[in-house]
């Protein structure tokens, strides 16, 4: 996927039109928010004023002459390397990613192109990359509404808006500079850690009430870092926009519930709104367990008790075994990653507790394989039954971006129907898809139900819908039907 920077939608109206309803353009200069700035650069400030007048007398004798009108040029905001004497500043700010100072720290004019309008200024020209601290990217990192930042040495630090990934800067990221933004952020015990396990997963804290779930890791021999934003609030279940049903699992009194997908789908978000319900509403005891602690639960009418790996147990075996000596009703299991993590969270759903956990698959069928293939064969026809007994749903999620911005969560459900469970416990898992088809009534659909609607409301196109559909030709009936 190709690197975009940040402001680039409105960098095309960047020079002025000076022939117009019979007149000619003169570029106005644009003026200084920082009185300080135009009283330490009076020279040049007349100096710029002079040349747009001489040029717009220029045009009207050209104009009245039947000669060429003169074009007016401000700086290049596509340029990499803009004129060393010229600092542009961000009308009114709209990304409100630096302050006055940063963006005119020579107090420096600020010359504007003539438009009526002042286009959004690239990053690279407002934010000094290596003077800037790692409050400053978390603080982008939010303005932007971003999902991600990163930071590779040889790159500019990276942001992930709606999936795509954008330049803050043009300067690249040194060993130094990455080394001086994760030091300010660890302890001494986290620091050699990262040194001695070359992987580091924590969360952090930001100023502004924000977390970020971190993971500093090593790319030939240097320090680099993915930090993902994990907003303050947890929004609602409606707020969301997820299906109904998924508001039903918060009554649940036992059983499984998966959420599933790829990285970066906002499984965290769906299972924190849910929890979040069953904390508001129920008098329960809910445990996480995660590595590292994402949302943040405030106090309801449940008690929370969040652990993180590494911090509060050494291990999730460890996390697992005692789990059931402290009382829960309701269990979050962060990620069910391997075979020890995959069979204790099957054992905890066993013993009578609702247990929420989340996979890295594709689709609902997928799913289940997915967890029986983790299991030497030997295992996988008792796994099969103890699975068919405790899986109450599985709701597999992807975000879609939006024609107009943004990124919209579409799901896939399956619910734990007789049919389903008697499919999982006799290995027909192929049968799947099939029975989530024929059973709309009990709260059931594939992906593809969702991404047809969007692209029939316009919100979203077919093509982008098929690249997150697991059947494009029943997809493409499906728009084409309607």
């Amino acid at each position: 996927m190709p690197l975009v920077n940040i402001g680039d939608e409105n960098q095309n109206k960047q020079s002025s039109q000076v022939q117009q309803n019979g007149q000619s353009a003169s570029a106005q200069p644009q003026p200084n928010t920082s009185q300080q700035s135009a009283q330490n650069a009076p020279s040049q400030q007349t100096q710029t004023n002079q040349a747009q007048q001489q040029t717009t007398v220029q045009n009207q004798n050209n104009q009245q002459q039947g000669g060429e009108v003169v074009e007016v040029k401000g700086p290049d905001f596509n340029s990499n390397n803009p004129p060393a004497n010229i600092q542009t500043q961000q009308m009114n700010n709209p990304a409100g990613m630096v302050n006055a100072q940063q963006q005119n720290p020579q107090n420096q004019p600020v010359v504007n192109s003539g438009n009526t309008q002042q286009p959004n200024i690239n990053v690279q020209q407002t934010l000094s990359v290596q003077n800037a601290n790692i409050g400053t990217f978390l603080d982008l990192c939010e303005t932007r509404n971003a999902s991600d930042l990163h930071f590779t040495v040889g790159y500019p630090p990276l942001l992930r808006v709606d999936g795509k990934l954008e330049r803050v800067g043009s300067e690249p990221i040194t060993q130094e500079k990455s080394e001086e933004l994760f030091v300010s952020i660890i302890d001494k015990k986290q620091l050699k850690r990262y040194h001695e396990d070359k992987e580091l997963d924590f969360s952090y804290q930001h100023t502004s009430g924000s977390r970020f779930r971190v993971n500093l890791y090593f790319e030939r021999g240097n320090m680099a870092g993915a930090f993902r934003l994990i907003p303050a609030r947890i929004r609602t279940i409606t707020e969301l926009g997820l299906p109904d049903v998924i508001e039903s699992f918060t009554k649940l009194p036992h059983g499984l519930v998966l959420v599933t997908g790829p990285t970066g789908s906002g499984k965290s978000t769906t299972l924190a709104a849910v929890l979040n319900e069953i904390n508001l509403t129920y008098p329960k005891h809910i445990i996480t367990i995660e590595d590292p602690i994402e949302y943040l639960y405030g106090k309801g009418q449940a008690l929370v008790d969040q652990r993180e790996i590494g911090k509060d147990s050494m291990s999730w075996k460890n996390a697992l075994k005692y789990l059931l000596r402290q009382d829960p009703d309701v269990v979050l299991v962060g990620e069910m990653r391997d075979f020890e993590t995959i069979s204790s969270t099957i054992t905890v759903a066993e013993t009578g507790h609702l247990v929420f956990a989340t996979l890295h698959t594709n689709s609902a069928a997928q799913t289940i394989d997915r967890i029986i293939d983790v299991f030497p064969e030997h295992q996988q026809d008792q796994v099969r039954a103890q699975l068919a007994v405790v899986l109450q749903a599985v709701v597999s999620q992807r975000l879609v971006p939006l024609i107009g911005g943004g990124r919209k969560a579409v799901h896939e459900i399956l619910i734990g129907t007789a049919a389903v469970r008697n499919a999982i416990r006799e290995g027909k898992t192929y049968q799947i898809d099939n029975i989530i088809q024929t059973s709309a009534d009990a709260g059931m659909f594939l992906i593809e139900k969702p991404l047809a609607e969007l692209v029939r409301n316009g919100e979203i196109t077919s093509e982008a819908a098929l690249e997150y559909t697991n059947k494009p030709s029943e997809l493409k009936n499906l728009i084409g039907s309607n």
